[in-house]
């Protein structure tokens, strides 16, 4: 508990005076109904290429703009690499979920819901930063996408739907494709059954602990409905079908992991610098490290809804 208490008064300290350094331009980029979604450009001195970030909240909560994130996009921006941090839609936000066994299909579609408007408001800030990539300096070949829990299906999802070429992808420019893609402790949902990539992935990062009581490490499945954790698209998607990943496994930790970016920056950047440079490495790697941050609170479905 005091080393909790320890590492938030320092990342208090840290994100006071990260926050005074950072000062992004901010832009609207679609409307939705009376919704209006905005996203935050911290830029690098010189940016070799951009980070598109979503934040976590399991779909009812957390902001682009959470003063939590800013010590990581100061370390990214710090290392050439500009960020783009997006709103999107809270598509479990008032919901009523239920976990029992007579519930799972009926909340399993509410999260595909969620997941899919999750998408589409990404894929509409892509289409922006596209359409405006002159005026903000942006090489639209060189996008890294980055998601934390619930930003991180988000994110495995658009990958999914962009090698699927779902109608949600119609939106995108013709040939985009992403650099790479960053889950810290994400899933794939699915409402066909077990996931198929029609064309090859862009290379993935995996980060995600053993004991994940929030976002599954390994599946849960219920008729075609299911959510595809880490371990299974590594062990039984990924790596039989020889498409580039590098996954990181953690014994012991729960959800924990997807607010963790400094512990596992040495593996981001190797990542991001490989994926730079068209270096097909793949990774799988358990990672036992005493010193690394964890929650005091284990963060279930049921704490969260």
């Amino acid at each position: 508990m005091k080393k909790t208490i320890l590492i938030l008064a320092l990342l208090l300290a840290a994100v006071t005076s990260f926050a005074q350094d950072l000062n992004p331009n901010t832009y609207l980029f679609a409307k939705r109904d009376t919704t209006d979604l905005f996203l935050d450009v911290f830029e690098p001195d010189s940016a070799r290429a951009t980070v598109v970030f979503i934040f976590g909240g399991g779909f009812v909560s957390g902001r682009r703009n959470d003063p939590y994130y800013f010590p990581w996009f100061k370390r990214l921006n710090d290392n050439g690499f500009r960020v783009v941090s997006i709103d999107y839609r809270l598509g479990l936000k008032g919901e009523k979920m239920k976990f029992g066994l007579f519930d799972l299909v009926n909340s399993a579609k509410k999260t595909v819901r969620a997941v899919d408007m999750g998408v589409e408001d990404l894929f509409s800030a892509v289409s922006f930063l596209n359409d405006n990539a002159g005026e903000l300096g942006i090489d639209m070949s060189k996008i890294i996408l980055a998601g934390s829990s619930a930003g991180a299906m988000i994110s495995l999802s658009a990958e999914y739907a962009i090698c699927n070429r779902t109608p949600l992808a119609a939106i995108l420019p013709e040939g985009f494709r992403f650099l790479g893609v960053m889950s810290f402790a994400g899933a794939l949902m699915s409402d066909t059954g077990t996931p198929k990539y029609a064309t090859d992935p862009c290379p993935h990062l995996l980060f995600h602990g053993t004991d994940d009581g929030a976002v599954t490490y390994d599946k849960m499945a219920f008729g075609r409905y299911g959510m595809f954790g880490s371990s299974y698209l590594a062990d039984k998607v990924f790596s039989r079908s020889g498409y580039v990943y590098n996954f990181y496994r953690y014994p012991g930790h729960t959800h924990d992991i997807a607010g963790n970016f400094f512990d596992t920056w040495p593996e981001q950047i190797r990542f991001i610098e490989n994926v730079m440079a068209g270096n097909p490495r793949i990774v799988d790697a358990t990672i036992v490290d005493p010193s690394m941050m964890r929650w005091d609170v284990n963060v279930t479905l049921d704490r969260i809804y």
